[in-house]
């Protein structure tokens, strides 16, 4: 069956009406260049911010009319929320037209001598049903081996006998497809609800299993975090003990939404011990100290190279500087990750070491990592279930 086109998609999404019930989305430049990887099609429909919610009806309209397509297995349309949008000429009274959105109050100054008070916190967010705890595993930079220690901590979990999901919250650039050796398309199991993929015990999701691995995300922030939110919230992940969230380098938007939308029990700082990871890796703690997201403790990746052959200690990037930063701010120090060939060829060939080589020294140490996660997340107790922290931007 010939792979359809990106015009054959726009035709469709042309006989949506626009909000404004004037003209229709594609005339009105509201619709994203339509991203097609063999039978999958992701599209984004721009709209004001504060319209988002009454213009869902509009959303599930564009994506009945790709999914209606001959050729389209599974459409994603997302509404990317977008404050300067535009929706057409002020229609008075038009349907489905949200009004401005009232002006800010003034700030009051902070009292002297004691900490800003935040608005007062929404009800509680709910958390995903039956995930008991979830984890955000984060770093303030790219290139320090998140994504192979996040994979690695999932596996030394379910090795210590919990039953463990992992998000792939990186959209940019999803690695879990490549690192659990798992090709194909989720199913879906009623409506949009998709059955997460799995391997090695592990229950996983990530874009990279809509699109093809080298198709760019040219996403906007809005469109990202719809993105997040549907793959956390429209997945049957059934029972969990722990869901691992694999967060995209730095400190924007996808942090942010997981710590407003969902109960996060704690969060894993990865850090390489070098001055300049460093730096960052303090930006990513503090974001989520300022969101009241506890700090389960910092992994210090790529901590000293071991030569196989004449077994001379190199310290590349430094050593120990995570620990003493742990030291310094008063979090755990959960471990020391090696620079090792076998990390990095494990996780090439998508059977990561904690899998490849369970009684090697590598694994061990995921393990005793896994280890002071799970006692971290015994001391939080409840917290990981507490109401969603109010942000104040100082």
């Amino acid at each position: 069956m010939p792979q359809i086109s990106k015009d054959e998609v726009l035709k469709a999404l042309s006989r949506v009406k626009s909000p404004d019930l004037e003209s229709d989305i594609v005339t009105e430049k509201l619709v994203s260049d339509p991203i097609i990887s063999g039978g999958k099609v992701i599209v984004s429909i721009t709209v004001p911010a504060e319209a988002a919610e009454m213009l869902e009806p509009l959303r599930e309209a564009a994506e009945k009319v790709v999914e209606n397509l001959e050729g389209v297995e599974q459409a994603m349309v997302v509404l990317t929320a977008d404050r300067g949008a535009r929706t057409g000429g002020p229609q008075a009274g038009a349907p489905m037209r949200a009004a401005p959105a009232a002006p800010a109050a003034p700030r009051q100054a902070p009292p002297q001598g004691g900490a800003r008070p935040g608005p007062e916190a929404g009800p509680q967010k709910a958390g995903v049903p039956g995930v008991k705890k979830i984890i955000a595993v984060a770093s303030g930079k790219g290139g320090v081996g998140k994504s192979t220690t996040a994979v690695n901590l999932a596996l030394g979990l379910s090795a210590n006998g919990l039953s463990v999901g992992i998000l792939d919250a990186d959209i940019y650039g999803p690695s879990m497809p490549r690192l659990l050796k798992i090709s194909g398309r989720p199913e879906e199991v009623s409506g949009r609800v998709l059955k997460p993929m799995e391997n090695y015990g592990l229950k996983v999701m990530s874009i990279g299993f809509m699109v093809e691995e080298e198709t760019p995300m040219i996403w906007r922030g809005p469109m990202v975090i719809s993105a997040l939110t549907q793959m956390l919230r429209e997945v049957a992940w059934g029972d969990l003990d722990v869901l691992v969230v694999d967060m995209p380098p730095g400190t924007g938007d996808a942090q942010l939404t997981m710590a407003q939308q969902v109960p996060l029990a704690g969060a894993v700082i990865v850090s390489t011990p070098q001055d300049l990871a460093l730096i960052d890796a303090r930006k990513g703690l503090n974001m989520f100290k300022r969101v009241n997201v506890p700090v389960l403790g910092i992994v210090e990746n790529m901590s000293f190279f071991l030569c196989p052959h004449c077994g001379e200690r190199s310290d590349i990037f430094g050593h120990g500087g995570a620990e003493h930063e742990a030291e310094r701010i008063g979090v755990p120090f959960l471990g020391a990750v090696p620079l090792h060939i076998d990390i990095r060829q494990t996780s090439d060939a998508g059977v990561p070491v904690v899998v490849a080589e369970p009684q090697s020294e590598h694994a061990r140490i995921y393990r005793r990592i896994a280890e002071r996660v799970m006692e971290g997340l015994a001391e939080a107790g409840g917290e990981g279930a507490r109401r969603p922290p109010s942000i104040v931007v100082e």
